[in-house]
């Protein structure tokens, strides 16, 4: 069977796009979309993708209402957690460790839901 390779990107819709991609170059280092074919895009780090579809009725990452999640592989949590706060941003950290690592939560500023992972055990980079 032919697969994917992954995510080539994920699209979704804004009251304020603009505001909102430079919102994730700021706060998570996400390079800005390219303008041109002569920019590089953003490019990820290989490692765990995990692709899971959630019962419609789930309040794992903040309700019905929220239609999907973003879950970030990060290298250090807290200094992410660190920068996150100290640009004015409310995290949320798990204190339990878990066998695949450890998380925090957040939302972007539209409300969207951000888990942040940093992977431990098998999921190790």
């Amino acid at each position: 069977m032919e697969k994917v390779l992954g995510f080539g990107g994920f699209f979704f819709r804004a009251d304020k796009p603009l505001y909102l991609m430079r919102w994730y170059h700021d706060n998570l280092g996400i390079d800005m979309p390219p303008s041109d074919y002569d920019q590089q895009p953003w490019r990820q780090t290989a490692g765990t993708t995990i692709f899971l579809p959630f019962e419609r009725t789930d309040t794992h990452f903040g309700g019905p209402t929220a239609p999907f999640m973003f879950n970030f592989r990060v290298r250090d949590l807290d200094a992410m957690v660190a920068q996150l706060r100290a640009n004015g941003n409310v995290v949320t950290v798990d204190e339990n460790e878990y066998p695949n690592g450890r998380f925090a939560q957040l939302n972007d500023p539209e409300g969207n839901p951000i888990q942040l992972w940093q992977p431990g055990g098998v999921d190790s980079p």
